[in-house]
């Protein structure tokens, strides 16, 4: 793993200047993974941890990306004319502008990237990235709904589920990459679910088709990007790994931002 002196790091990740680096690791104000540095000639990858004054140093990339617990009962937009919640009332002020890598309903939860690079949100809500979801929906898993996961179907009217106001009838639906169904119990099946598009309301719609309906959803991953253990309203940047990761998907669909 590539190592680089302290002080190129500090100045290449915030305002300081090296000098001015130098002066802050001499004055004990810097700490690399919990401890304190002195060593001018302290070298530092893009793994560590650096703190100047207690203040993590973030690693500068030419976008950045986050990761964000959407709550059920907010919207996925800036505003709302109704006065209804959205997420960036629970988000901090620095991410306003950012933009939703696609979408959760209002009734619906989970794992939500957001980034302040409108060209790479595009490439990913268009891409066949793999997401994942959990599922509970009023009633059973008949063999008919089986076959459509496995292959896939046409609905000339795919509107249960849907918006009231949607202007959009009809819907193809790919064949699922994987599911597993969790079993029944009072009236309500769970299942996990992993398809690779994000059409208007899809899973929804694909489940209102058989006249069943979804109660609870909930997106637990967007390829490589888990949700993990964080919690609703609750936000994370992206991961070394995981810019790595983007970096190589923006790379071979040459994505330009």
């Amino acid at each position: 793993m590539q190592k680089s002196r302290l002080n190129k790091f500090i100045s290449h990740n915030t305002s300081y200047s090296r000098r001015e680096a130098d002066e802050l690791i001499k004055q004990g104000k810097v700490s690399v993974n919990g401890r304190v540095v002195s060593e001018l000639a302290t070298s530092v990858s893009d793994e560590d941890k650096v703190k100047i004054n207690g203040r993590i140093v973030r690693l500068k990339k030419e976008f950045t990306v986050i990761v964000y617990h959407k709550q059920k009962g907010e919207l996925v937009s800036k505003k709302d004319d109704r006065g209804r919640k959205t997420i960036y009332d629970s988000l901090d002020r620095q991410f306003a502008k950012f933009v939703s890598i696609g979408r959760l309903d209002y009734a619906s939860e989970g794992l939500l990237l957001l980034t302040d690079a409108p060209a790479i949100a595009t490439a990913l809500m268009n891409s066949d990235v793999e997401r994942e979801y959990y599922l509970k929906v009023k009633g059973e898993i008949t063999p008919e709904v089986i076959t459509a996961m496995n292959e896939g179907f046409f609905a000339a009217d795919a509107t249960k589920g849907a918006h009231a106001k949607t202007a959009i009838k009809s819907m193809e639906f790919k064949p699922f990459l994987d599911y597993k169904i969790f079993g029944s119990s009072g009236g309500f099946t769970k299942l996990k679910v992993m398809i690779n598009e994000g059409q208007n309301r899809e899973l929804r719609r694909f489940f209102g088709y058989f006249d069943l309906e979804v109660m609870d959803l909930k997106r637990v991953s967007f390829g490589r990007v888990d949700l993990g253990m964080l919690k609703p309203g609750k936000w994370r940047y992206f991961e070394n790994g995981e810019y790595e990761a983007l970096r190589d998907f923006l790379k071979v669909n040459n994505v330009r931002y």
